[in-house]
């Protein structure tokens, strides 16, 4: 897959409408991680030193339609301004936000809008139709530019106005944010040097279904833990105690090891609480969990199994926490996964978004991989197999 990007186009005095991922954490009005407004800086700066008039589009959070209440406080909630603020500190060039997504001011504002300067648009979720893809709503910012630029992966899964409908209207690129994204993980799944690793965790087995299954196909290894490990514990015959368990599962959980031909790699030990909230015992278990007891972390024991899994691995994809690492004393699990990879020679490693990216990046491991992805939910339909139709929309070279 070569597809269109930004450097495809002619930008110099045209104007560039670019879908930015800017869904930052705000409370009280300021931005608790500007991650993700910095991740779209390459593609902001490329399009400003190509004197391109920048039109920046997001979401922020969500705005219920149905309830007229809701709907006010979610768009007070969900307000760009902020990110308006934060973005203009880290750019040199004159940035407006348009506290509006349609209208006269938004018209004037685009029509005024000068080679090397930025505006930022409210919330698109503002607009009922975007997450429906709405026609009429799609040409009407597509009216609004020359060229359009998608540069939040994050949004790529979904067919909304701000990510499909205006690229079907306009000539279409990826920015250098998910450029990046469709070359290390298309490296990872569809072209990986072998042995490819694939490590699943997280709390449950129905969000990862889909992957499960793409991944038995093509992975060399599946190592899975995290709370969806005890539903797999269920199906070969283990109690669990109080564990996370999803029984309407169990069946599916026997299917896959059946498929897997020792594919699938299972913890053999667990950290076990006699409580989730306030646990007063904490103690390592083999084998069954008493009742009473639930796993909240892999064991010593499985941290050494995966570790030796994982020696000689080329490529390793790792979606999902071993246990609930938000907690010091059930953080270990996660943690040692975490050193392991990062200290594979020569390996393609990417951490497929979410929880898991969230942890690397919190226990300090950050820079210690190849790839982090910025986009939970496209990472993992990527990694399902699936078309993300914000990407295919666009052109092949």
């Amino acid at each position: 897959m070569s597809k269109l990007t930004v450097r495809d186009l002619n930008v110099s005095g045209k104007k560039v409408i670019v879908r930015v991922d800017f869904n930052v954490p705000i409370k009280e009005g300021k931005i608790k991680d500007d991650n993700r407004i910095v991740g779209a800086l390459p593609t902001i700066n490329y399009l400003l030193e190509n004197n391109a008039k920048v039109i920046l589009l997001s979401h922020l959070g969500k705005v219920d339609h149905k309830d007229p209440v809701k709907n006010e406080a979610d768009k007070i909630k969900n307000n760009l301004e902020p990110v308006s603020k934060r973005l203009a500190e880290l750019v040199d060039a004159k940035v407006t936000f348009v506290p509006v997504t349609r209208g006269v001011e938004l018209e004037e504002a685009v029509k005024n809008l000068k080679e090397k300067e930025i505006i930022l648009v409210q919330n698109t979720r503002y607009e009922k139709g975007e997450s429906k893809n709405d026609p009429e709503l799609s040409a009407y910012w597509a009216s609004l530019g020359d060229l359009f630029v998608t540069d939040a992966f994050g949004s790529v899964h979904r067919a909304h106005s701000s990510t499909v409908g205006i690229a079907e209207i306009l000539p279409s690129a990826l920015g250098f944010l998910v450029e990046k994204e469709v070359e290390a993980l298309g490296k990872a799944i569809n072209n990986p040097a072998r042995p490819l690793v694939a490590i699943l965790g997280g709390a449950k087995v129905s969000d990862k279904i889909a992957v499960i299954e793409n991944l038995l196909n093509i992975a060399d290894k599946v190592i899975i833990g995290g709370g969806m490990a005890y539903t797999f514990d269920v199906a070969l015959g283990k109690k669990v105690g109080s564990s996370l368990l999803e029984e309407d599962k169990v069946q599916l959980a026997k299917e896959f090891i059946a498929k897997a031909n020792g594919k699938i790699i299972l913890p053999v030990d667990s950290i076990v609480a006699n409580s989730f909230d306030n646990p007063t015992d904490i103690k390592v278990v083999e084998g069954d969990i008493e009742e009473g007891y639930l796993g909240l972390d892999i064991g010593p024991k499985s941290i050494e199994l995966f570790k030796k899994e994982l020696q000689g691995a080329k490529t390793v994809v790792w979606n999902g926490p071993m246990g609930v690492f938000e907690k010091p004393e059930f953080a270990n699990g996660t943690i040692e996964v975490c050193k392991a990879i990062a200290e594979l020679p020569e390996c393609l490693s990417v951490i497929g978004g979410g929880d898991s990216a969230s942890a690397a990046k919190n226990l300090g491991f950050k820079d210690k991989f190849s790839h982090i992805s910025t986009g939970g939910g496209a990472s993992l339909e990527f990694m399902e197999g699936k078309d993300l139709p914000g990407i295919s929309v666009i052109k092949e070279k």
